[in-house]
């Protein structure tokens, strides 16, 4: 299997385009680099970028847009939002697939390394790349943040990984870590107070808040939600407040548990939730989950198509208040996935019925077989949506959902066969040096 890592750096400039081109350019401009999302943030003053491939091509194209926001950014004037601690803020490397996170560390520790070397800057290491776990989590290291990391990088115990004990005004420091999936989130509320507002993110997020108990002494109340990190602040492009959140697990908890638990937080609080706000990328599955979150609420069948879970939970959660939520730019499966994989099953029935009348030998029995199979699965599917839904069945709809679900299931595993066909007898056909002449494939057998 290939192994393919994600990269997110940071980088603290979200409001002049050009920078924000100069250095995404040089990260496309390396090959086996595919640049998946730049998400600029005006407020905050900070763009999230993403890009994918194999490791070394991912390192390389890392190291150039370190190198090239240390050129373009000067911390020495930057204003924002958001904490920051240099103009590449952090550099976090994602084991994607065929990887695993020690390799991945090593590959974060190597960049790390040839930073702090050829360009003298800084490097913390942090998450499952740094060794000392008192300097594992992002919020410690920077702490202080630029201003007053002049004088935090003297101390003994914040002498940096790699690169100079000295920080530079121009470009500032940068962390660089391996780390799992995490979704940057954030809530929007009707208020323009950072501190009702932060009042919520305390609610919420794993560590909680610092409260006295009854004999005086300052403990820790932990918040709601495991595995997110949270913090209040206004968004002045938008004109209210947000709850910012990290998602480090989302398989503990979830997008739509952090929605829900964020609108209870803020209701108890004379505050509502109007929407929310995705930060760079999320897996397809946490959208699969949301959409079905808010139908099961609903006491409706799950068992509908893939683009409408994502549809209800993008409106459930309102992620398209602050501007358009378009599923191919934001869900990572879509962004990583080859168009050639889908050819056929993204045409519409005249033209698959021309290419298939056509003299090329595929598509052929496999594949029409598959497709009408889909269709007849979806006839059963539409009979257990309607009867979900029926009058004087409510108490049945959850049994009716369940065969719903089998429904889709089943027609999204025979519509993948509808190309996956073509694909195996083309290369049988390539395999056994069929004749490729139009001549010659009037004649071949189609496989009815």
């Amino acid at each position: 299997m290939k192994q393919l890592i994600e990269c997110v750096p940071n980088f603290s400039e979200g409001r002049d385009l050009n920078i924000i081109r100069q250095i995404t350019d040089v990260i496309e401009n390396v090959e086996g680099v595919r640049l998946l999302n730049v998400d600029p943030g005006k407020a905050t003053n900070r763009t999230v970028v993403t890009f994918v491939g194999e490791p070394a091509p991912v390192i390389e194209a890392a190291f150039r847009a370190i190198r090239k926001a240390a050129e373009l950014i000067d911390m020495s004037k930057h204003q924002g939002e958001h904490p920051r601690m240099g103009a590449t803020d952090v550099c976090p490397l994602i084991p994607i697939s065929g990887i695993s996170m020690t390799e991945t560390v090593q590959w974060a520790k190597k960049l790390g390394e040839r930073v702090g070397k050829e360009q003298n800057i800084p490097v913390y290491l942090y998450e499952s790349a740094q060794e000392n776990p008192a300097r594992r989590n992002l919020s410690l290291i920077r702490a202080g943040e630029y201003e007053g990391f002049f004088k935090k990088i003297k101390l003994p115990e914040w002498k940096p990984d790699f690169g100079p004990a000295e920080f530079p005004a121009g470009s500032g420091a940068t962390v660089i870590g391996a780390r799992d999936f995490l979704v940057a989130y954030n809530a929007n509320l009707n208020t323009t107070s950072v501190r009702r507002a932060n009042s919520v993110a305390f609610d919420v997020r794993e560590n909680g808040r610092k409260v006295k108990n009854e004999k005086g002494e300052e403990i820790n109340q932990p918040g709601t939600c495991k595995s997110v990190k949270a913090i209040g602040w206004f968004i002045e492009e938008y004109g209210i407040a947000q709850v910012s959140m990290n998602l480090t697990n989302i398989s503990i908890t979830p997008v739509h548990i952090a929605f829900d638990e964020c609108v209870k937080s803020a209701y108890n609080r004379g505050m509502r939730v109007t929407g929310s706000e995705l930060v760079g990328l999320i897996p397809l599955k946490a959208m699969l989950d949301a959409g079905a979150y808010f139908l099961k609420k609903q006491q409706r069948s799950t068992g509908v198509s893939e683009q409408e879970l994502i549809r209800i939970a993008v409106k459930s959660m309102g992620l398209d208040e602050l501007g358009p939520f378009k599923p191919e730019e934001r869900i990572i499966e879509y962004l990583l996935k080859d168009p050639l994989e889908e050819k056929l099953v993204k045409m519409n029935l005249i033209d698959f019925a021309n290419e298939t009348a056509s003299e090329s030998p595929a598509p052929g029995g496999g594949s029409i077989s598959a497709y009408v199979g889909a269709l007849g699965v979806s006839l059963g599917t539409m009979v257990a949506n309607l009867s979900s839904h029926k009058k004087g069945m409510d108490e049945q709809w959850e049994e009716f959902s369940n065969w719903a679900e089998k429904g889709q299931s089943l027609k999204s595993a025979l519509l993948k066969l509808v190309d996956e066909d073509t694909r195996a007898f083309t290369k049988i056909m390539n395999a056994f040096g069929l004749p490729k002449s139009n001549d010659e494939e009037k004649n071949t057998d189609r496989g009815y």
